[in-house]
């Protein structure tokens, strides 16, 4: 069958497909609200889950073969369905994810990378969307912004920062699922997301990266989305604060409410003086420079102290995996 280029769905020939947006941040940090609002804009198409699989396929791109290959393109989009199974059967709402039938459209479109292969799905379900800019929202993508950059140079980057000891408090709920099991280790894996995509924003600079914080998000949402629409160069639509009149009222329960500060600063009622003193001082340095005020002094913690919380978290979560098995 003769290959055809089909350059109007093309990264180089379409201006607005070649500024994918990236919505990024800590876990727990209210990625998904922001999901939610951005994805109700007329013009940009965002999955309703997160993708996880563009770094993983990057690692990997040496072991497909060529992929001006159609059977190297098959294993492509295997490798990613096995990375993301749930994402690609209910979070495209432009497409569905045929494998046999991407497989094919890609080979005659000439999508020989990682890259190529990577745009066209997004850029497939956009166009289902009947949108002209499509992004992402997989929170750890943070600590990948400048890999991302490099595969798509017209990116932008949306880091949405929340005060740690609120994540804390969340990832606790969800303990099992981010290897969490004490105050101090959910203090330095907060830090880790913090510290490194605000370095790597800082690089980026203004026309790349946006940090924006979750407390002026439910303060001020109309203020804080016009912000973010400028930085877009997409016009604001009242649509992102009304999105759940949409019909998408999405998969936590946060997103059935109507927007409120009331979400914020929970860790005041409901962390213990302990557990608030544990995480200011494992990481108050890192709270002030992001904005947030601190209750005491936030000495560090001594050696022995930061040394057993870390076996504390280890053995826990070894633990739990352990038994989990049997």
């Amino acid at each position: 069958m003769q290959k055809i280029s089909i350059k109007s769905t093309d990264n180089s020939m379409n201006n607005s497909f070649d500024k994918p947006i990236f919505i990024v941040g800590a876990p727990r940090s209210g990625t998904t609200l922001f999901q939610y609002m951005l994805r109700s804009h007329p013009n940009i198409s965002l999955p309703t889950g997160e993708s996880h699989f563009f770094i993983p396929l990057l690692r990997s791109a040496e072991s497909f073969g060529d992929l001006g290959e159609k059977k190297n393109i098959l294993k492509v989009l295997e490798a990613m369905y096995k990375q993301s199974a749930g994402f690609l059967d209910t979070d495209l709402h432009g497409i569905s994810f045929d494998i046999d039938r991407l497989t094919e459209e890609f080979y005659l479109e000439e999508r020989n990378s990682i890259k190529q292969i990577i745009a066209g799905l997004f850029e497939k379900n956009a166009a289902g969307e009947n949108k002209q800019r499509w992004g992402d929202k997989t929170p750890y993508y943070v600590l990948h912004m400048k890999t991302i950059l490099e595969l798509f140079p017209g990116a932008q980057f949306i880091h949405i920062i929340r005060d740690g000891r609120d994540c804390a408090l969340s990832m606790f709920n969800r303990k099992h699922d981010f290897g969490v099991y004490n105050t101090f280790f959910a203090a330095k894996y907060w830090e880790i997301y913090i510290e490194l995509g605000r370095q790597m924003g800082a690089d980026l600079g203004p026309n790349v990266y946006k940090e924006i914080h979750y407390e002026d998000l439910l303060k001020t949402p109309q203020q804080v989305v016009k912000g973010v629409c400028e930085f877009l160069n997409e016009p604001y639509s009242d649509s992102l604060i009304n999105f759940k009149k949409s019909g998408e009222a999405g998969k936590t329960p946060l997103l059935q409410k109507p927007i409120s500060g009331d979400n914020s600063e929970k860790w005041r009622t409901s962390m213990t003086l302990v557990q608030i003193s544990i995480f200011e001082r494992a990481v108050g340095g890192t709270l002030k420079s992001a904005g947030y005020p601190i209750t005491g002094d936030a000495k560090p913690l001594p050696l022995p102290t930061r040394a057993f919380w870390h076996l504390h978290n280890r053995l826990t979560r070894f633990y739990y995996r352990l038994f989990k098995q049997l």
